[in-house]
């Protein structure tokens, strides 16, 4: 566990300074600014570090411009990731240029031109295009292992030997299909359901309802890393919050699994900290 902590110490460090910049932007001089953009199913993400790649302001709006790891609504990508580019430049007090930005594994031939495309679209010049567990490592810097990014709506599995990623994999189940058991189990509209599943004060109550889609999620796990060594498994993504998941994925597949103490916020930092001046 010592080793575990140890990989995740830059991780949690990195996670905890970018929560603070969220709600007090540090407006320094800055000779350049990354930006990771992170188009996610339920949210979307900018995050900005300084040219030492730390971590100066963050924003995050819900959306749904996103379907399983899909823009189906483009223009409203666009509009969203404009106002929080403009919102950050202004609290910042200067132009954000630069920006990367991920997708889930497998959907490059499909949706890269989109994703590229929304990034520029609203104002930035676009310098880095990867998936989305290879930008979570980034952050997290595992060298063996599989990074699990569980995201609105899709689980993406990236896994990784001597630090170089050999598979990734996604594959349509996350955070949507708990907030769809959670809306049938208490009769709630889809919003409602979705609401109550983001309040740790429910998380207990909720394990056992959400235990089948959990099972689901971890089965897709265990199929993709079968034919590979993995010693453990590393949870990202915003549906990651929900508290005790871990355990239960453990459970399921028989291995040791971690997950940083926010999970959300892991991915759109590695993707800003693949940033860089050089444009596409």
């Amino acid at each position: 566990m010592e080793t575990v902590n140890s990989a995740f110490q830059y991780c949690e460090q990195l996670v905890h300074d970018f929560e603070k910049v969220i709600t007090k932007p540090i407006a320094h001089q800055s000779a350049v600014y990354y930006t990771g953009v992170d188009l996610g199913t339920a949210y979307i993400v900018l995050a900005v570090l300084d040219e030492h790649y730390r971590p100066v302001a963050g924003a995050y709006r819900f959306a749904n411009v996103v379907k399983d790891g899909m823009v189906v609504d483009y223009v409203g990508a666009i509009r969203i990731v404009r106002e929080l580019k403009q919102e950050l430049e202004q609290k910042l007090d200067t132009e954000l240029t630069y920006a990367a930005a991920a997708l889930p594994p497998g959907t490059f031939t499909l949706d890269a031109g989109a994703i590229k495309h929304v990034v520029q679209g609203a104002g930035f010049e676009i310098t880095s295009l990867l998936d989305e567990p290879t930008a979570a490592n980034a952050a997290l810097r595992i060298k063996d292992g599989a990074i699990v990014d569980i995201g609105g709506g899709t689980t993406g599995i990236a896994i990784l030997k001597a630090g170089k990623v050999i598979y990734v994999a996604d594959e349509p189940t996350g955070g949507t299909h708990f907030s769809l058991v959670i809306a049938g189990a208490y009769k709630l509209s889809f919003n409602d359901a979705d609401q109550y599943k983001q309040d740790p004060q429910n998380h207990r109550e909720l394990l056992p309802v959400l235990r089948p889609v959990i099972e689901k999620v971890s089965s897709i796990i265990s199929h993709h890393i079968s034919h590979y060594e993995v010693k453990g498994i590393y949870l990202v993504g915003g549906t990651c919050c929900l508290q005790g998941i871990e355990e239960l994925i453990a459970r399921q597949t028989g291995l040791p699994t971690y997950k940083p103490q926010n999970p959300m916020f892991v991915t759109p930092l590695g993707i800003a900290l693949n940033c860089t001046s050089e444009i596409l």
